[in-house]
């Protein structure tokens, strides 16, 4: 366990140095990405908040479009880093990085898939619990522990199928194919992944302590500091992390489900 330990911290510590010579040369388009991302989805929040009360399908109807917005830039940075790391030696514009519609709309049905799978889990940990209700035991007490290991589930969950967008701008698979080869190619790379996520989210994690400890305008650089260079180091950490994955997997043709879900 102690070598496996190991050898995941140090495969996460190459991805995380990749990263950072990848997002450093390349610095500024990057951030370019993930700052239009940022205003889309806070010019989202407040193009709701303005006009709430004046048309309900107007609102839906914003609401749609800056959502397709948002999931067009956040495909397109993942396009722009993909050409980064296969051919960094050409220069690209963010204009031909734009995803196809194919492409927008397996993302989409791909979300909807991610969406279900997620409250499916749920519910079967839901379901699981309920024979317990016999037992004697109480019911606050299986409630909380259902919950409690729901959310583990979904957790994992969440890690293991997460990578499917990755397969749709790289393989142009569809989306149940891709949330499948996403399931297979994080079996047995769960700990580096959660490792991975752990570095990447402990600037958050400091900025909610800094918080909790009343330091306010300490919190707020850090955050500052975050956005600008944690954001685009996540996005080009975790394409790296696919890649070194899909080099790593041997599979052939489309996996199925029922032998990569352990």
């Amino acid at each position: 366990m102690i070598n496996y330990l190991k050898e995941s911290t140090f495969t996460v510590n190459e991805v995380i140095g990749k990263a950072w010579e990848v997002t450093k040369r390349n610095y500024f388009s990057i951030a370019t990405l993930c700052f239009l991302m940022f205003i889309t989805s806070n010019a989202s929040g407040l193009m709701a908040f303005l006009i709430k009360d004046v048309n309900i399908y107007l609102s839906i109807l914003m609401a749609f479009f800056f959502m397709m917005m948002y999931f067009t830039l956040n495909l397109s940075l993942l396009k722009y880093i993909f050409h980064l790391l296969d051919d960094e030696e050409n220069d690209v514009s963010i204009v031909s990085t734009l995803p196809t519609r194919q492409q927008i709309i397996r993302f989409m049905v791909s979300m909807l898939y991610f969406m279900l799978v997620i409250v499916g889990v749920y519910a079967i940990v839901i379901l699981a619990a309920f024979p317990f209700i016999y037992t004697g035991i109480r019911m606050e007490v299986i409630t909380n522990i259902a919950v409690s290991v729901g959310i583990v589930a979904i957790f994992i969950t969440w890690i293991r199928i997460s990578f499917f967008p990755f397969f749709i701008i790289d393989k142009n698979q569809s989306p149940f194919a891709a949330i499948k080869f996403s399931l297979a190619i994080t079996k047995g790379n769960f700990t580096k992944i959660l490792l991975l996520l752990l570095v990447l989210g402990g600037f958050y994690v400091m900025c909610l302590l800094l918080i909790a400890l009343k330091l306010p305008v300490i919190a707020f650089f850090v955050n500052i500091l975050s956005s600008f260079i944690i954001v685009p180091l996540s996005s080009v950490a975790l394409t790296i992390a696919y890649r070194w994955m899909m080099s790593k997997y041997d599979g052939e043709g489309e996996p199925d489900i029922i032998h990569n879900i352990v």
